[in-house]
């Protein structure tokens, strides 16, 4: 079930993404990777579960474990889609266009307001 929906809904979730990060360093048990955040060994296995089926992990059995390995390809999907938004960026990398411009907030700094002395 590799579509593009999948990729996007699995990489939705923040704990998701940070187990894709830990496993783009190095394969991990379960038990790996719930010692790395705050919530049941079951929970953790249910966000493996979501990365499985989105094909952006894969298992191999290590002794008694299993071991859970990043497989970015997917990811590609997410790339592709992003790259019509590059247009948005300068060739430094920079977001000028997505930041939005001091004019268009209106805000005054109470700071810099005249009268306002420290």
């Amino acid at each position: 079930m590799n579509s593009a929906d999948s990729i996007f809904k699995a990489i939705a979730h923040p704990t998701r993404r940070e187990i894709i990060s830990l496993l783009s360093v190095s394969a991990c048990s379960v038990k790996e990777l719930t010692a790395e955040f705050d919530m049941s060994q079951s929970a953790i296995s249910q966000h493996i579960r979501e990365l499985k089926d989105a094909e952006l992990v894969t298992s191999d059995r290590a002794g008694l474990e299993q071991k859970y390995r990043l497989t970015a390809a997917p990811l590609k999907v997410v790339l592709d889609w992003s790259a019509q938004y590059q247009r948005f960026f300068d060739p430094s990398g920079h977001a000028w266009a997505l930041v939005p411009s001091k004019k268009s907030t209106n805000r005054i700094d109470k700071k810099r307001r005249p009268g306002n002395s420290r």
